[in-house]
């Protein structure tokens, strides 16, 4: 017996066609009911393919294939050819990395990162665990991992052992010769951010001689480059003492004296306001939050947060200094993103020069026909006063 078929909305032709990989469950007739995970056989005007159903999430269809239903061999050249495209990334002072970047890597909603030789399964929909045991199989064949395991998606989820054996409980990964402790069973993410890892060498290079501020620093990656850039004196502010604990450590494990920097466990918005009613400033301030918006009926409140934190964040950047600002929110595109930069300066009375842009880097690729995958921004710029 075949996939069941469903005709889907002619609208939907053009964006399917081009390759568009989601569809959302208001497009779908009512009357439609399956068990997550089955392959469907979806019809759009003259498009045709095979997606596989969930029956909760938000996307109720995510598209596979044009031409064939999903197979451990078609999963398996998918992971291999991801596995070719990280060749850019791995190198001997770089081993956490991620190896699949779900929609961008032609399997939409699995990621995999890889932490030393432990590969990290997350799954963002139930009706993705019929590929799971694939993915997993696909992995071990590529290369020599010591094993795999898998991150819940419901919070305190467990971590699970696909393969192999698990990964010890503090882990040491290197990301451009800086090493790091990642917690991959309780940790954020899988238990490092590794999208920001380019990011993070550049605010290194721009480091040294500068006093440099880190919100939302979490175990102190970007403070941990800027700190072995060059620069004078490093504050940390994260609002969780254990990752202000985690960041001394990974201090200590570049052989850092953690004793000459600072960290506050902190409201970052709580932090600037007191450092701008001291007139407190410093030379670098990094900026990275989490996800002001899960979704787009937040995206205006989002909005407002980036103006009111980068205000901030200017308010305490020193004549001449730089800003590193950064989103995370899909929902906020990057020319958004870059207008509340404009209001933020307007807001702070101060001019923001923007010297450089950049996203996600090579091991988050995006298709051209997918740009909500495009989530990452990340912008630096000079802070000057007012004209």
């Amino acid at each position: 017996m075949g996939a069941p078929e469903l005709e889907l909305p002619r609208f939907l032709e053009a964006a399917l066609s081009a390759g568009h990989p989601w569809v959302y469950r208001d497009h779908v007739p009512r009357d439609f009911q399956a068990s997550s995970g089955t392959v469907v056989r979806i019809h759009a005007g003259a498009f045709s393919g095979f997606a596989l159903w969930d029956a909760e999430s938000q996307i109720a269809l995510r598209v596979y294939s044009t031409r064939e239903e999903p197979s451990a061999a078609w999963v398996a050249e998918r992971v291999r050819q991801a596995w070719e495209l990280r060749a850019l990334v791995r190198s001997s002072d770089t081993d956490a990395f991620r190896w699949l970047f779900g929609e961008g890597d032609g399997l939409p909603g699995i990621v995999v990162d890889v932490y030393g030789k432990w590969a990290v399964i997350a799954l963002y929909a139930d009706g993705l665990e019929r590929i799971a045991d694939w993915v997993a199989d696909a992995l071990r064949a590529t290369t020599d991992l010591a094993g795999i395991v898998r991150r819940g998606r419901e919070a305190g989820a467990r971590l699970s052992l696909v393969w192999g054996r698990k990964p010890p409980a503090e882990l040491v990964v290197a990301e451009h010769g800086v090493r790091m402790t990642a917690d991959l069973e309780l940790g954020q993410k899988t238990g490092l951010f590794l999208d920001h890892r380019e990011n993070r060498r550049f605010v290194g290079s721009l480091a040294a001689g500068r006093r440099v501020l880190n919100l939302f620093s979490y175990t102190g990656a970007f403070s941990l480059h800027a700190a072995r850039g060059g620069a004078t004196q490093v504050t940390s502010v994260d609002v969780a003492a254990g990752a202000m604990d985690a960041a001394r450590e990974n201090f200590r494990l570049n052989g850092l004296d953690a004793d000459a920097h600072d960290f506050v466990v902190a409201d970052v918005f709580e932090h600037l306001e007191h450092a701008r009613r001291k007139n407190i400033t410093w030379d670098l301030v990094i900026s990275d939050p989490p996800s002001f918006a899960r979704s787009k009926q937040h995206q205006k409140q989002a909005l407002r947060a980036y103006v009111k934190l980068n205000a901030l964040a200017m308010q305490v950047t020193a004549r001449g200094g730089l800003l590193a600002a950064a989103s995370c929110t899909s929902q906020v595109s990057p020319d958004a993103f870059l207008q509340t930069l404009a209001e933020a300066a307007a807001r702070a009375k101060r001019r923001f020069q923007i010297i450089h842009e950049a996203g996600q880097p090579a091991d988050h690729p995006v298709f051209a026909q997918h740009l909500e995958g495009r989530y990452l921004k990340f912008v630096v710029g000079r802070v000057l006063p007012a004209a």
